[in-house]
């Protein structure tokens, strides 16, 4: 995507004519929000597929393998779709990510909160259809927009006291190293040392975010990508281990298969199945 920001809606013709046309999983260099109104999303993320009844939510972070398919149900289909360059309004990226982690599905209540998601969406669209669109109104209506569907999710208790698990500054520039450094053999120490703080201290901080230490959220990175090279890729194991930073092929088939419950090869079997 050449844009830095981009709406369009779904309705029932074009989740017909989307039907149609090959669809297979693939990766964005840009943030995706799908808010779904009517209709269905049949989606393929986190190497598992889905079928969403709207209302829903769905938040697609950067560089994440999926497939989202438009479904019509009950001779309806009406869905918001937002992209948009991570650096567009980087601050409320981190929040989504840390907000829809491991579950990118948010189904919602049809009711006037739900409502006013699609006001703003139309807002959003309006704007940017107009003949000179003005970049700073949408990132204000954008912005509005994130803080009515963290509202929507604390009145579901999907994420309790999430406004005290997101302790900014640190854990994004930790996610940012990572980015960086994962396919290296780094460990704790190393990016504990790069954020000028204890290891202790980073594990207590990546423990409140995601539950998760250091060495889980740096493992959990690791098998994300070798899924993906998986999937994408006719590499065998052992170059995709070594790729990652396993110098051995039985520690990576033992690291995968504790984390996914399949060996890799397994897991490229059972996704080539899943998508023929």
């Amino acid at each position: 995507m050449t844009e830095i920001f981009k709406i369009f809606r779904i309705t029932a013709a074009e989740s017909k004519q989307i039907m149609q046309t090959l669809n297979e999983p693939h990766a964005h260099d840009f943030e995706e929000l799908i808010i779904g109104g009517e209709g269905q999303l049949e989606h393929f993320i986190d190497f598992k597929s889905r079928l969403i009844d709207a209302p829903f939510i769905s938040f697609v972070s950067r560089g994440k393998i999926h497939r989202a398919q438009p479904l019509i149900k009950e001779g309806q289909s009406d869905m918001w779709v937002l992209r948009f360059k991570s650096e567009f309004i980087a601050e409320t990226i981190f929040s989504l990510y840390a907000s829809f982690h491991e579950k990118a599905n948010i189904n919602m209540q049809s009711n006037a909160c739900f409502e006013r998601l699609d006001v703003m969406c139309k807002l959003i669209y309006e704007e940017y259809n107009q003949e000179a669109s003005d970049l700073a109104v949408i990132r204000q209506l954008l912005s509005a927009l994130f803080t009515i569907i963290e509202s929507e999710r604390r009145k579901l208790n999907l994420n309790n006291d999430e406004s005290k698990k997101i302790q900014g500054t640190t854990f994004k520039n930790f996610l940012r190293l990572l980015e960086e450094h994962y396919k290296e053999s780094k460990d704790v120490n190393f990016y504990a040392d790069k954020l000028f703080m204890t290891a202790r201290n980073l594990n207590l901080i990546c423990q409140n975010v995601l539950q998760q230490s250091v060495s889980e959220i740096i493992e959990t990175r690791k098998l994300t990508e070798a899924k993906n090279l998986l999937m994408t890729t006719d590499k065998n194991i052992a170059e995709i281990g070594y790729e990652l930073g396993f110098n051995e092929k039985t520690y990576f088939t033992h690291a995968f298969k504790r984390k996914a419950g399949l060996t890799p090869t397994e897991f490229r079997d059972e996704m080539q199945k899943l998508l023929s």
